[in-house]
């Protein structure tokens, strides 16, 4: 389990997370939503080591991982696929996908042949370079490329952005497998509502960056929700 507790962000003199905590289990979503500007994505880049933080704990698995690198936090089982995707576009697909073999052992060094089951697309384009590629298959890629390095902990930010409809439901179908898989704890910060309110196990809605809002999908209605989202 990922457990958040008490994380504090800053940007100069502009506080971006007051006391953010967060807990993410194995085989569940946990959505994050809230307005643009609350300190969604800060807090997914703090997470994946990408944004340090002043005060406040990371722990994943009862180990504390307070202020690693984004390398070692990916060794230590966290993967971030960043709002963007950051695919390298001169790379072709399988050069992007063995990317993320930075952070395993020599001896893990191949794509599992379950991406491809994932993700049919990236075994037709495995030659085609990544900048050739649709949003959506590029989407589909980052999430691969975050997966090859065989993470406990999936950190996606707006999964869903600028894609169409048709690649935004297999990735839904993909998160679900994976969280069916009952190894996995998936963080989604995601601005689609409908989207996220059928994923989420777990809703946290953040204001200012702080939690506003947490409770389980078990009896959450969409209405009490997007009320939530909305304030």
């Amino acid at each position: 389990m990922l457990d958040i507790q008490n994380l504090t962000m800053k940007y100069g003199q502009s506080q971006i997370l007051n006391n953010m905590s967060l807990s993410a289990k194995a085989g569940e979503v946990t959505a994050v939503m809230g307005t643009n500007g609350v300190g969604k994505t800060s807090l997914l880049k703090a997470i994946s080591g990408r944004y340090p933080y002043v005060d406040g704990t990371i722990t994943l698995d009862g180990k504390l991982i307070n202020h690693l690198s984004p390398f070692d936090v990916a060794k230590a089982g966290i993967a971030y696929v960043p709002q963007g995707r950051e695919v390298f576009p001169l790379m072709t697909v399988v050069e992007n996908l063995e990317s993320g073999f930075a952070c395993l052992d020599r001896s893990d060094h191949k794509v599992p042949d379950h991406i491809y089951d994932l993700f049919p697309v990236l075994h037709d384009m495995g030659g085609r370079r990544g900048g050739d590629l649709s949003g959506g298959q590029q989407q589909q890629l980052a999430i691969a490329r975050a997966l090859i390095t065989r993470p406990r902990v999936l950190l996606l930010d707006e999964p869903t952005e600028g894609i169409q409809p048709n690649i935004i439901q297999q990735i839904g179908h993909v998160i679900r497998i994976l969280c069916d898989q009952g190894d996995m704890a998936i963080v989604l910060v995601e601005q689609f509502f409908d989207f996220a309110y059928e994923l989420g196990d777990e809703f946290t809605v953040m204001k200012r960056g702080a939690v506003s809002f947490n409770r389980r999908a078990d009896g959450l209605d969409r209405q009490t929700l997007y009320e939530f989202m909305t304030v």
